[in-house]
């Protein structure tokens, strides 16, 4: 029965969800509801939640708003504002190359300047008007959004892809498989693209048409640039400075929280933001992260509750009865298993470690390479990432895009990016790990 209660968990997460109740009261009933089933009492279902909101999750949460707060300060200097000046005054016409241009920006922020979603509350809002302008379907911009957040930190192992990459070079080590951390981000490259296909697919098929928002009270705004906004500035150069140390320090430290403080202090030491607007800086920053890092905390609850009551490891156990099958039906079942899995915690990097333990030794049974069993790790782990309602990778874009309160965010992000982000990874992951 153990081994149902994933299934039954994530199933509820996913129809609370659908059903409009918010993320974070889905998780804890979800979660409850995992307990029950699994044999606890609600007093003791409740407990081992609780004591699961912490640890690495909370560990995260810190580091959003630490990012946010870096993001505010780089907004502080007037650069977001130049950003969106030149997006609106240029591409204003174009609705592709905004849509790309949003995608490419977006994956800056995983590799080059790594503050994550905490770009997305100051870049995106000011644009909505734009979008409206133009008749621009808001599921587009979700799909482009979080193709940065994903593709760039499964194909380049850098900022937050260097951190991916050595948790699954690290755990598959663990498990009794070495491999480099040059094989394992030569193989992610087969997954990313399958992120790429799905990128082009949802701007230029499936969300190519104009799209009117028909919600009741719904008035396009209107935004005019300013041409002194665009101005190119010293604080620009110390805010894209502070970036650059602030990245340098992350690489070199492996730590997201100290490289966003650096940032931070930076920004202060440069003179970009003056000592007074510190508090208020910190404090828009919080606001800014705090709903989406409490998610975090929470969703760390949930996946603990799963992981105590013997779920996760009997679910992975079940999975052994599968094993006379062929090898492509046996990836298949795999990769589903790790879509479960993530889409329930919401954190790819994450379920790694529990994706690693399974299908190692697996992967050696059935003949595969260690670059084999690297893709079907990495792409297991990917997948729920994009689509997930308590994943920071779809609750990033609805941040930006619902700041007018005419974006949903499972039927506008998670459903959108589910389908076109995790169907194509099931496929590219499934060819990596036959081929390599």
């Amino acid at each position: 029965m153990l081994e149902w209660v994933v299934l039954i968990a994530v199933l509820s997460l996913v129809t609370f969800s659908l059903l409009r109740v918010h993320v974070l009261l889905a998780l804890i009933l979800s979660g409850i509801i995992a307990g029950l089933v699994a044999g606890l009492s609600f007093i003791d279902a409740l407990s081992l939640f609780i004591e699961g909101m912490g640890g690495d999750q909370a560990k995260t949460a810190l580091s959003y708003i630490l990012l946010g707060g870096f993001a505010v300060a780089i907004n502080y200097s007037g650069i977001t504002m130049s950003l969106v000046n030149i997006l609106t005054r240029h591409l204003s016409n174009k609705r592709g190359v905004l849509l790309l241009s949003i995608a490419f920006i977006s994956s800056l922020s995983q590799n080059v300047v790594p503050i994550h979603i905490a770009f997305i509350p100051l870049l995106i809002p000011p644009l909505l008007a734009l979008f409206d302008r133009m008749q621009l379907d808001r599921r587009a911009v979700a799909s482009a959004l979080t193709f940065g957040l994903e593709a760039p930190y499964i194909m380049v192992p850098v900022g937050f892809g260097l951190i991916f990459q050595q948790v699954i070079q690290e755990n598959m080590k663990l498990s009794g498989q070495a491999i480099t951390l040059g094989e394992v981000s030569l193989a992610m490259l087969i997954p990313g693209l399958g992120m790429i296909v799905g990128l082009l697919v949802s701007i230029f098929i499936t969300y190519r048409k104009p799209r009117e928002l028909t919600v009741k009270g719904y008035e396009p705004a209107f935004y005019s640039p300013n041409e002194q906004d665009s101005r190119f500035t010293i604080k620009h150069t110390f805010t894209l400075a502070s970036i650059a140390l602030a990245l340098i320090i992350q690489i070199f430290s492996g730590e997201l929280i100290i490289g966003a403080l650096t940032g931070i202090l930076a920004m202060f030491v440069f003179g970009v933001v003056p000592y007074r607007e510190l508090d208020r800086v910190m404090t828009e920053g919080i606001k800014m992260m705090a709903t989406i890092g409490f998610v975090m905390i929470v969703a760390g609850g949930f996946s603990h509750l799963l992981k105590e009551v013997g779920a996760v490891d009997a679910l992975i156990t079940q999975t052994e009865q599968f094993f006379s099958l062929s090898k492509v039906i046996l990836i298949l079942i795999l990769l589903l298993v790790g879509l479960v899995i993530t889409i329930g915690i919401g954190s790819s990097f994450a379920t790694i470690p529990i994706l690693a333990v399974l299908y190692v030794p697996f992967g050696l049974q059935m003949g595969l390479s260690s670059m084999a069993i690297a893709v079907l790790i990495g792409t297991a782990g990917a997948l729920g990432d994009a689509g997930s309602p308590v994943s920071d990778t779809t609750l990033g874009p609805t941040s930006g895009l619902n700041a007018d309160g005419k974006h949903d965010h499972i039927w506008d992000t998670c459903v959108p990016t589910f389908m076109h982000y995790n169907i194509p990874l099931i496929i590219f992951g499934l060819i990596g790990a036959l081929i390599l």
